[in-house]
């Protein structure tokens, strides 16, 4: 599940990690409910929103919640919170036109598509062996990050995948298929 609307979204803008979520997105949250009866525990992004979001279910439901950082949103460079892209610096628009040449490169301190791609598969043998041993789950992250976990096989270009189909906002979608072999360390 994406986490509901937050405050200052705009398409393409890269968010600040401290922005809350708006009246709407609590709106959304509880429009998503009842959730699925066989969950039985969330798993939460570290990010504001997604915690709120899953503090929200979890007040709602009385479903226990777990925080992961696997789960986090794709670390964007510092050089581009807070921008559109009719804002960013020529360094990051350097980066986006050789990103998918060489997926390992990274824009100052953000997150290289390599290294998503590794977190997010690292995510779903997290998921999957967490279900597997517990039950059903429910995880709460962001668009890119959840767009990744479900187009895993298409490698570290999953991100342009998931950069070109957003998800919406407090939208649950089942994640089943087993994930590649990966370490999980």
């Amino acid at each position: 599940m994406r986490h509901g609307a937050y405050e200052g979204h705009r398409p393409g803008y890269h968010a600040p990690l401290d922005a809350p979520l708006t009246t709407e997105g609590r709106v959304q949250i509880r429009r998503s409910l009842p959730l699925p009866e066989d969950i039985i525990h969330i798993v939460t992004s570290p990010i504001l929103r997604a915690r709120q979001t899953a503090a929200e279910i979890s007040h709602l439901t009385g479903l226990p919640m777990t925080t992961t950082d696997l789960l986090a949103e794709w670390r964007a460079p510092s050089i581009v919170l807070g921008h559109t892209p009719d804002t960013y610096p020529p360094a990051y628009q350097a980066w986006r036109e050789n990103r998918l040449a060489d997926p390992s490169l990274r824009c100052d301190d953000g997150e290289s598509l390599t290294e998503l791609h590794i977190r997010a598969t690292r995510s779903a043998v997290f998921l999957h062996a967490a279900a597997e041993e517990h039950g059903c789950l429910l995880a709460i992250s962001h668009t890119l990050l959840l767009g990744v976990l479900t187009h895993l096989q298409q490698g570290p270009g999953a991100f342009t995948t998931a950069a070109r189909c957003p998800w919406p906002f407090a939208e649950r979608r089942v994640l089943t298929q087993p994930p590649p072999n990966a370490p999980v360390g």
